[in-house]
């Protein structure tokens, strides 16, 4: 109860921000105070495209890391308004975001980059007009696996839940990608909200547990390279760089449709460099920047100039660029209702304990 006090007594303070805060966040005094706070994924943004952007603009980048969207939310509730300006929530995030008052607008006019991003990534659902976001990279929840390792053919997503594979998986460590994918595989959709389907999916999602070695968002290919796990339910860019180390590794996509994601460039309200956030977004648009971000983390490119600029190394790839009828037989997580998250909460501890 005490937790749940903080978390909307937070939220009204952030409310009372985006009163006072967000006008201070866009004058000229904070503007050029020559830091910008930005709070990232794990491995997922290359340490060379924040020195390349101090060395041309002089802001001094202070880097953070989250390994959920939920542990970003949280964070971000937790500490005092204006402690990170740059935000990069997935999908869904960015419409809860929205919803509780905690993006400032984006200045298109400094977005001078933005027409690098091709128009099918462009007016997604979730922020419609791209008010508050624009893309950055996306993805799906793929199947990797070692072939040198087991014999089973792994073709679907149900397949992860055979007793053969006991011991032998690793899989994201991310409650909504995990139970999505148990929904998926039974024919439901990631987001089902009835309580009667959610407790079939439970029941299968625990058997679940005897196959899973790891759990780990961060660096799952690690596992899947050392051999630690035979079989991965993983982004799909992990395991297209655990293919470049392994040739052993294969990438499935899973034929109930895979879950499917977009991560976005956002400003927090409150922020208190708001010109420097927006001068680095543009940056992150530029085509340079996307290919220096695919060669090292070679997830789905919605950057054009920058997919063309690398040829077909990249856009042959299907595991560092999944073809458009895998995106479209796949889902996007959404919002769900509090009572419902609870349920999926209870789910998870469950599968984990």
């Amino acid at each position: 109860m005490r937790r749940k006090m903080l978390i909307l007594f937070m939220a009204a303070v952030m409310v009372v921000g985006a009163m006072t805060g967000c006008g201070s966040g866009k004058s000229e005094s904070t503007a050029d105070n020559g830091e910008l706070n930005v709070f990232v994924w794990t491995e997922y943004v290359p340490d060379s495209v924040f020195d390349k952007f101090e060395e041309e603009t002089g802001i001094k980048v202070n880097v953070m890391t989250y390994s959920s969207n939920e542990d970003m939310l949280s964070k971000v509730k937790s500490e005092s308004e204006g402690t990170y300006d740059v935000v990069l929530p997935s999908d869904y995030m960015i419409q809860l975001m929205i919803q509780q008052d905690m993006l400032e607008e984006l200045d298109k006019d400094a977005l001078t980059n933005l027409s690098n991003i091709g128009e099918a990534y462009l007016n997604p659902s979730y922020d419609p007009g791209n008010v508050y976001s624009v893309p950055y990279q996306g993805g799906v929840a793929a199947i990797a696996v070692n072939t040198s390792m087991i014999d089973k053919e792994i073709t679907s997503y149900d397949d992860l839940f055979d007793p053969s594979l006991t011991g032998e998986l690793v899989v994201l460590d991310d409650y909504r990608a995990v139970i999505g994918m148990t929904a998926r595989s039974m024919g439901y959709s990631m987001n089902e909200t009835d309580p009667d389907k959610l407790a079939e999916i439970q029941e299968k999602l625990l058997t679940l547990k005897n196959n899973v070695k790891l759990y780990d968002s961060d660096s799952p290919k690690s596992a899947l390279i050392s051999g630690d796990c035979a079989v991965g339910m993983i982004w799909s860019a992990e395991i297209a760089l655990s293919m470049e180390e392994n040739p052993d590794i294969q990438v499935v996509f899973p034929e109930e449709g895979p879950y499917v994601f977009m991560d976005n460039w956002a400003i927090l309200k409150g922020c208190k460099n708001y010109k420097g956030a927006m001068q680095f977004i543009n940056f992150m648009l530029e085509s340079e920047s996307a290919q220096m971000v695919s060669e090292e983390f070679p997830y789905l490119c919605p950057n054009e100039a920058a997919v063309e600029a690398m040829g077909t190394e990249y856009s042959e790839n299907q595991a560092k660029n999944p073809p458009a009828d895998v995106i479209a037989s796949g889902e996007y997580i959404e919002n769900l209702d509090n009572d419902t998250l609870e349920i999926y909460n209870d789910m998870w501890t469950k599968l984990k304990e």
